[in-house]
């Protein structure tokens, strides 16, 4: 096994790994932003080093300081979490040529699943069902005009580059294509440096259903159940559900064999999500593979017992899978809600200070992942997430309920807002304890707020 793992991230992501390594007998180096100097990572961390100032493009995001402190340490492999560099294949590549192991797929992996039009294509060669839409990357409005006269209205013109929901315009007619192709053009050129687009036929009112997936270098693809990412607001997830409350275990065996058709036809290796549109009639479509860890993964362990970040480092050193498919069970109902430091009353506004005193839940299932604690100051620098609770019952009813529980004992003191409450009155909506939620749930009964 590896000797010393670089953990390239921040925050809990970062905190989860290097409890997993150090679980493992592993050394673990953290690396930091001149804003992170006090972070819980670097404290836990057998050895911190600063790559950086507070600004992600010089710090989390720079390839060479990243892979100097690798070297330098001796580490021998880079777990990148996700966001940040986890998704970028030119780092996959620079970790293989300066001899370091990159814990997920190859850089031609990530290449090929990344960008979303090629994506597409290597779906449909598979034989896994996708959304109508176009062959490849559209050619201009013209072709973009014609293709959605084709297909019929409502269409989606997405970025592909594009994640984070960033590149995406739905349009109900030629006025609205026209207008929302250029915008999500001009977003996909400053968000990702490049505008390629392609078109899908929208899908009215879906749920979001994503398969978690694990995979060796012998070719070895475990499907881990299923997630139901629904709620979101302006397409970032807030709470994550496993199992998805809909699903036939006819309509899940389909969905779990079409992923590991996907992730063996590409060649897959590691962690990775296999994500799919449900429409309302239980028809499902590929829409994109996430390659990497995703933040929701704790709700797959709730529910398998599985380490998904240790078995994500046992793979990686060359290991086969510790289990088969036959060796995974699910037990109840998990469900995660995701903590960020905002305010929900001032249009979702960040909210960043000093946390004067912190108090979160505990009990019987329920597991919080975290990086905060008292004392500590929230940088204005990152993403506002700063906690996840995760919550494990007997059934779906039980998870809302101890949900409930749980976040009416979170107490973070000080001037921080947060949408602690906002989640409660989203678990507490007849329409979430119904299951029958859509991707536009907050969308339509919360528009007030956004």
């Amino acid at each position: 096994m590896f000797s010393k793992i670089l953990v390239a991230n921040r925050g809990e992501i970062a905190v989860r790994i290097i409890r997993a390594a150090h679980e493992l007998n592993i050394q673990t180096i953290a690396i930091y932003s001149k804003a992170d100097q006090d972070a819980l990572h670097v404290q836990l961390a057998d050895q911190a080093i600063c790559v950086g100032s507070a600004k992600a493009s010089e710090s989390y995001l720079n390839m060479a300081n990243i892979l100097s402190a690798a070297i330098e340490t001796g580490a021998e492999a880079i777990h990148p979490g996700f966001g940040f560099l986890s998704e970028n294949s030119e780092f996959s590549r620079r970790c293989e040529e300066a001899g370091i192991k990159f814990i997920g797929p190859s850089g031609k992996i990530i290449d090929d699943m990344g960008d979303k039009a090629n994506a597409r294509k290597l779906m449909i060669e598979a034989g896994v069902t996708v959304v109508p839409g176009s062959d490849g990357v559209l050619d201009g409005i013209e072709e973009t005009k014609e293709k959605a006269k084709e297909m019929g209205y409502p269409v989606i013109v997405k970025a592909s580059a594009g994640g984070g929901g960033r590149g995406m315009r739905i349009a109900y007619n030629e006025e609205e294509l026209i207008k929302g192709f250029n915008q999500a053009k001009l977003e996909a050129k400053n968000a990702f440096g490049n505008d390629d687009m392609y078109m899908e036929k929208y899908v009215v009112n879906p749920k979001h259903v994503e398969i978690q997936i694990i995979a060796d270098e012998d070719g070895n693809v475990v499907t881990l159940g299923e997630r139901d990412c629904s709620v979101q607001r302006r397409n970032q997830k807030m709470i994550e559900e496993s199992p998805c409350p809909v699903l036939s275990k006819e309509i899940r065996e389909k969905m779990a064999n079409e992923a590991r058709r996907a992730a063996k036809y590409v060649g897959y290796q590691n962690a990775g999500t296999i994500e799919f549109l449900l429409a309302e009639d239980m028809s499902f479509y590929f829409i994109e593979m996430n390659t990497r860890i995703q933040v929701e993964h704790p709700v797959t362990e709730m529910i398998t017992g599985l380490d998904l970040i240790k078995e994500q480092i046992n793979v990686a050193f060359g290991n086969k899978l510790s289990f088969n498919q036959e060796d995974v069970n699910y037990t109840g109902h998990a469900i995660e809600c995701r903590i960020n430091a905002e305010d929900p009353d001032n249009k979702f506004m960040p909210s960043p200070g000093k946390i004067e005193f912190l108090n979160f839940p505990g009990g019987n299932g329920v597991r919080v992942d975290s990086a905060i604690y008292q004392g500590y100051s929230i940088p204005p620098t990152y993403d506002s997430m700063i906690a996840k609770v995760i919550v494990h019952a007997k059934d779906r009813e039980s998870a809302i309920s101890k949900m409930q529980q749980a976040l009416s004992e979170i107490v973070i003191g000080g001037k921080i807002k947060t949408n602690i409450k906002f989640q409660c009155e989203l678990l507490n909506h007849k329409v979430f304890k119904s299951g029958k939620f859509n991707t536009g749930f907050i969308q339509k009964y919360y528009e007030d707020k956004l």
